[in-house]
């Protein structure tokens, strides 16, 4: 097991870790920027070290700042939480090469795993059912219209690298496919510095269910059930719960089962995500694979009784994991809220500030994961979530009743958040009844 472990991220996730090694016996190391100097995680960490400026380039996303934390701390094990560097093959194979264990699945897997195109071969290899669509990237814009003339409109224009919608255009007809093509293959490049994109079946309506693996070095992987994620702004999610209301125990199994496949094919060891879209007739189609850990883990942690968290450490340290398929029992319902530092009312604008005061949602089945306090600047600089919500209890029903409870006890003064944003969607009898897509905030509660 290691000795000393340093976090490479911020906020709830930095904390969330050092929580995991506090468990374990684990000394930690917390690294953070000027701009988060004044950060909770830092009063829980055994040391501290300030890698750099605010802006993200030259600290969060600084690999030479990192290596040289752990170096000088030295370290013998980094976990990237999420965002910033924790898919960044090259920054696992920087910790490879300087002796350092990175606390996720190997260079080679992250690389497969991030380009959407090798991600879609590697599920047509593990006979995983994938949206129609092209069979790789896409050059030029005569390819694209051929391939949306066989498969039919309309049509979904995906950038191969990154994710959170950018690169991403749907075509209804044959001169938005045009103008999309080449809108998407520019912003491709100017997020992700890869212009590749491909084409797939545009799937009207779905709901976006991803599957939990965990997977050892010793040949063991296991999921843990899924996270309907179908709540979402321009393609970042913002509720998620497990189980999925509308999911039936066959298609759970048959969805788990080729999440388990394509990590086997994929040689993927740690945790990580398959996610899939399912349609309204019950099919379900690969999306990609997210090769981290999420922001949404709360829930399954909550309904398996599962610290994902914990056992990443573990199997980076060589231990087969500590339960087997047939262990992993779903119980109850989960819902997390991600609460922003936003004004929903002013489409979505950032709301950085001062909390002037605060007092957490607690009592019966609820969780609170932060890192804010009273007193606390939110800066403008990174991710606006200020915290996540997790209610769990023994029904949907009581789930959702206590969330309700939960977010008005919320009290977060100073900024605005979205809280009041999923007061309003728990009294929506969608909602209420299940009956949610990937179109459900636009449609509803996106101001226009």
């Amino acid at each position: 097991m290691f000795s000393r472990i340093l976090v490479a991220n911020r906020g709830e996730i930095a904390l969330r870790i050092l929580r995991a090694c506090k468990d374990l016996g684990i000394e930690t190391v917390a690294v953070y920027s000027e701009a988060d100097k004044d950060s909770l995680h830092l009063r829980f960490a055994d040391e501290t070290i300030c890698i750099g400026p605010p802006a993200s380039a030259g600290s969060y996303l600084n690999i030479p700042a990192i290596i040289a934390a752990a170096e000088i701390a030295d370290v013998e094990a980094i976990h990237p939480g999420y965002g910033f560097l924790s898919e960044n093959a090259h920054f696992a194979e920087v910790c490879q090469s300087c002796n350092i264990k990175f606390i996720g699945p190997s260079p080679e897997a992250i690389t497969q795993c991030g380009d959407k195109v090798a991600a879609k071969e590697l599920a047509a290899r593990a006979e995983v059912p994938c949206v129609p669509g092209s069979d790789g990237p896409v050059e030029d814009e005569q390819t694209a219209l051929e391939i949306a003339r066989r498969i039919g409109f309309p049509v979904l224009i995906k950038a191969a690298a990154g994710g959170g919608g950018r690169g991403m255009r749907v075509a209804h007809n044959e001169p938005s496919l045009v103008t999309g093509f080449h809108a998407a293959r520019a912003e491709a490049e100017a997020a992700f510095n890869n212009s590749t994109v491909y084409i797939e079946k545009f799937i009207e309506k779905p709901r976006h269910v991803e599957i939990q693996i965990l997977a050892d070095t010793h040949g063991n992987v296991v999921h843990l059930g899924e996270r309907d994620c179908s709540l979402q702004r321009r393609h970042q999610k913002l509720l998620e719960e497990s189980p999925c209301p509308v999911l039936d125990d066959d298609t759970r199994r048959r969805m788990g089962e080729a999440a388990v496949r394509l990590a086997k094919v994929a040689n993927y060891h740690s945790a990580g995500t398959v996610e899939f879209l399912l349609d309204r007739d019950k099919d379900f189609y690969f999306i990609e694979i997210n090769s981290r850990i999420q922001v949404e883990h709360p829930v399954t942690e909550q309904v398996t009784g599962t610290d994902l968290i914990r056992e990443m450490i573990l199997v980076a340290a060589g231990e087969p994991l500590s339960f087997r398929q047939e262990d992993v029992e779903l119980r109850g319902h989960a819902i997390e809220f991600r609460i922003n530092a936003e004004d929903p009312d002013q489409n979505f604008k950032p709301s950085p500030g001062t909390i002037r005061s605060f007092v957490p949602p607690a009592g019966p089945g609820v969780r609170w994961d932060s890192h804010v306090y009273e007193g606390y600047t939110v800066p403008p600089h990174y991710d606006s979530m200020v915290g996540k919500l997790i209610v769990h209890r023994s029904s949907r029903k009581l789930a959702i009743e206590t969330a309700r409870r939960a977010l008005q006890e919320l009290q977060m003064d100073g900024i605005a958040t979205t809280a009041p944003l999923f007061l309003r969607i728990l009294e929506h009898s969608d909602f209420c009844a299940g009956e949610v897509d990937t179109g459900f905030i636009d449609r509803y509660f996106t101001p226009r």
